[in-house]
């Protein structure tokens, strides 16, 4: 019987590595860029004509952001911003 749990634990845990790999697979991410007064800058996209990228810059910075870039392609809003100093 502990055999048979101890393969199923393993398996698992097999499919849940899987699934988390494959979530994060969707998602891009690069090492941030700087601006010159040294604030990391997040790049958010989102689509076209819906304000989530700002809402997502405003809630992650606690409100001030400023944009660095925003542009728009294939129906996808990409926005590049830097939080406020507090």
């Amino acid at each position: 019987m502990n055999r048979s749990f101890s393969f199923l634990a393993r398996g698992t845990g097999a499919m849940l590595a899987l699934a988390a790999g494959a979530a994060l697979g969707g998602c891009s991410s690069s090492a941030p860029l700087f601006l010159s007064d040294g604030r990391p800058t997040t790049l958010v996209e989102c689509p076209a004509g819906s304000d989530s990228c700002t809402q997502q810059a405003a809630a992650s910075c606690g409100g001030g952001f400023d944009t660095v870039r925003r542009s728009t392609s294939n129906g996808t809003l990409s926005l590049i911003y830097a939080c406020r100093a507090k």
